[in-house]
C-alpha cells in the first residue's frame, strides 16, 4: 500500500522471539541478520539477557528480541531470567514463539500459550528444527494440532540453521509491523555495547569447551578495552568469574591448555566482530557462589526486571 505521494510507507517495530530453552532462538537471530550477534551453544540456558538485533531494509527496521529461555525456575538466578524473557512480551509489536519440531518441551510450550493468551500482540508461530523430525508425515499433524491450539496469525515450519522459511517469516513480520520512524542509524546491528559482545562471545567459548555444569556457574566481565593505534589491535583484558576453586582449576586446565583455548577460540570471534586484530588477555577469579549474591549478580548485569 502506498501513500499519497506514491511512496511506500516505511515499517519499524521491536519483535520479541521467545520459547523454551535451547529451541533455536539465538541461532534463527543470527541468521536473520546474517551476522553473529547472539552466543549459541548445544547446552540449554546459554542465552541471560535479552539481546536486540537490528535488521536494516530499504522499506523497514526490525528489532529483533532475542531472550533467555523460558523454563520452570527454581532459584533467583533462573528467575531473573525468566523474568527478563517474559516481560519482553508487553513491549513489542509482534511475539515470535519457537517451538522445537523434533524434541520440544511440550509442557513449557503451553505454559507459554497460558501467559499470552490475555495479550493483544499480534503472534506468530515458528516450528523450528523441522529437518530433525524424522517422518515429514508428521509435520501435517503437528501444524493442524498447532492451529487449533494456538491463537496466531501465522504458523510456519522453519530451519533457523540452514534459513528455510525464513523469507517467509520474513514476509509475515512486514505485513504486521506497523508504520514507524528507523528507531536506530542504518548501520547499527545491536544495541548492545561491544564489552557486552566481547564477553558473551569468551562466555560461548566456555558453554562450548567446558562440559558438565561449569558453563552455568561461570560470569564474564571486560575490564580493560582500548585501542593501541601503535600495533593497530584492540587490547582486551577480561576475567571468568567462577564459583569454586575446583572450577577455576578446570576453566585454567592442565598446564593452562583450557584458558588458552578458550581465548584462541574467542579471540577468532572477537577480530570477527570488531574487524582488526585483537590482543586477548583471560583471567579466572573465584567469587563463592555468586549466583546466590543479590550484589554480585546485579554487578555481573543479572538484574531482577521491574
Amino acid at each position: 500500500m502506498k501513500t499519497a505521494d506514491g511512496q511506500t510507507p516505511f515499517k519499524s517495530g521491536y519483535v520479541a522471539l521467545v520459547g523454551a530453552p535451547n529451541v533455536g532462538k539465538s541461532t534463527l537471530l543470527n541468521q536473520l541478520l546474517k551476522e553473529k550477534i547472539s552466543i549459541t551453544a548445544p547446552k540449554p540456558q546459554t542465552t541471560r539477557n535479552r539481546i536486540s538485533g537490528i535488521l536494516n531494509r530499504p522499506d523497514c527496521q526490525i528489532i529483533l528480541m532475542d531472550t533467555p529461555g523460558i523454563h520452570k525456575a527454581r532459584d533467583p538466578f533462573n528467575k531473573i531470567m525468566v523474568d527478563t524473557a517474559l516481560g519482553t512480551l508487553g513491549e513489542v509489536d509482534i511475539i515470535c514463539v519457537i517451538i522445537d519440531a523434533a524434541s520440544g518441551s511440550r509442557e513449557i510450550d503451553e505454559m507459554i500459550r497460558e501467559r499470552l493468551a490475555g495479550l493483544n500482540t499480534p503472534l506468530v508461530l515458528l516450528l523450528n528444527k523441522v529437518d530433525l523430525v524424522r517422518n515429514k508425515g508428521d509435520l501435517l499433524p503437528m501444524l493442524q494440532e498447532l492451529g487449533e491450539k494456538w491463537d496466531c496469525h501465522a504458523i510456519i515450519p522453519i530451519c533457523a540453521l540452514s534459513g528455510d522459511g525464513v523469507d517467509l517469516l520474513l514476509d509475515e513480520l512486514m505485513a504486521l509491523l506497523p508504520e514507524g520512524p528507523r528507531y536506530f542509524p542504518e548501520d547499527y546491528l545491536t544495541d548492545q555495547p561491544e564489552r557486552f559482545l566481547v564477553a558473551e562471545l569468551v562466555r560461548e567459548k566456555i558453554f562450548r569447551l567446558v562440559h558438565q555444569e561449569i558453563p552455568y556457574a561461570v560470569a564474564v566481565t571486560v575490564d580493560r578495552f582500548s585501542e593501541d593505534a601503535e600495533r593497530r589491535r584492540i587490547e582486551i583484558e577480561a576475567t571468568i568469574h567462577v564459583e569454586r576453586d575446583s572450577q577455576k582449576g578446570i576453566i585454567i586446565g592442565k598446564n593452562g591448555q583450557m584458558l588458552k583455548e578458550i581465548g584462541k577460540q574467542a579471540r577468532l570471534d572477537i577480530e570477527a566482530l570488531l574487524g582488526c586484530h585483537v590482543f586477548l588477555g583471560l583471567y579466572v577469579r573465584v567469587q563463592k557462589n555468586w549466583r546466590k549474591d543479590p550484589r554480585a549478580r546485579a554487578d555481573f548485569g543479572y538484574r531482577p526486571q521491574g
